[in-house]
C-alpha cells in the first residue's frame, strides 16, 4: 500500500472566498518520532487555531483562502520525513482547486520544518516560520524565488534558536529574502507573549503576500547577515 493520505485528504479548508487570490496554509507541530494518527484536538494542533483565525480576521476582504495541512502521522520519522509528503499533496490539491495562487505557508515547529521542506512546490511564494525546528543541514537550495521568515523565542527549550539563524543565513545565499528576530520572553508553545506572536506571524503573512499594502512589521536588520534584532 503506498503511504500517504489519498488525494484531497491532506488539506482542511478554513476560510474560501469565490475568488482567491491567494492562499495560507497552516502547518502545526508533531513529534520526531511517532506512528500515531493525527487528531484535531491535539495540543500542537489546536495551538495554530489562533493563528488560523487571525488571518482570517486580517484578510477578509483580500481574497485569501486559508487552509490547513492535515497530517496522516504525528511524527517527521527520519528519513521518510511524513508531513513533507502531506503538505505536498495539500498544495497539490490547493492548486488544483484555485489555480497557481501565491501561497505562504505557516508553520510552528516540525510544521515549519515541513514548509521549509516543502517550499520548492511551485504554489509556494513564502515562509513564516514560528519557533521553527530546524537541526543543522537543512536544505535551501531549492528556495530560489522563495522569501522564508522566521520567529523564535529566546526562551525556547524545544527547538534552537542558534539553528534557525544559522538556516537563515544560509537561505539568504538562494532565497529571494531570508531573514529572523528573535522574541523576547518568547516560549516553544508561543503562550509568552501571544498576542505579540498572533499580531507579528499575521502581519508578516500579509506583506509576504501584498508587500506594497502590507508593512513589514520587521526591521531592516532582520534580513542582515550578522545578529537578528530581538523584538
Amino acid at each position: 500500500m503506498t503511504y500517504g493520505p489519498r488525494q484531497g485528504d491532506a488539506l482542511l479548508l478554513r476560510a474560501t472566498p469565490t475568488r482567491p487570490k491567494a492562499a495560507v496554509l497552516v502547518l502545526h507541530g508533531g513529534q520526531a518520532v511517532s506512528q500515531r494518527p493525527t487528531r484535531p484536538w491535539q495540543l500542537a494542533a489546536l495551538r495554530m487555531d489562533p493563528f488560523v483565525r487571525a488571518v482570517s480576521a486580517a484578510l477578509p476582504d483580500q481574497d485569501v483562502l486559508v487552509a490547513q495541512v492535515r497530517y496522516r502521522l504525528r511524527g517527521w520519522n527520519d528519513l521518510r520525513a511524513d508531513p513533507v509528503r502531506d503538505t505536498e499533496l495539500a498544495l497539490d490539491d490547493l492548486g488544483a482547486r484555485v489555480g497557481p495562487v501565491p501561497t505562504v505557508l505557516l508553520g510552528h515547529s516540525m510544521g515549519a520544518r515541513a514548509a521549509l521542506r516543502a517550499a520548492g512546490h511551485p504554489q509556494v511564494a513564502g515562509v513564516v516560520a514560528l519557533a521553527p525546528w530546524w537541526p543543522p543541514n537543512e536544505p535551501v537550495d531549492h528556495l530560489a524565488g522563495r522569501q522564508v521568515v522566521a520567529l523564535h523565542g529566546d526562551r525556547d527549550r524545544i527547538t534552537s534558536p542558534a539553528d534557525s539563524a544559522l538556516c537563515v543565513r544560509r537561505a539568504q545565499h538562494t532565497a529571494v529574502r531570508a531573514g529572523m528576530a528573535v522574541v523576547h520572553g518568547g516560549d516553544h508553545a508561543m503562550l509568552r507573549r501571544r498576542h505579540f506572536w498572533h499580531r507579528t506571524a499575521t502581519t508578516l503573512v500579509a506583506h509576504l503576500l501584498d508587500p506594497t499594502d502590507a508593512p513589514d512589521p520587521l526591521p531592516e536588520e532582520s534580513y542582515g547577515t550578522h545578529g537578528f534584532p530581538v523584538l
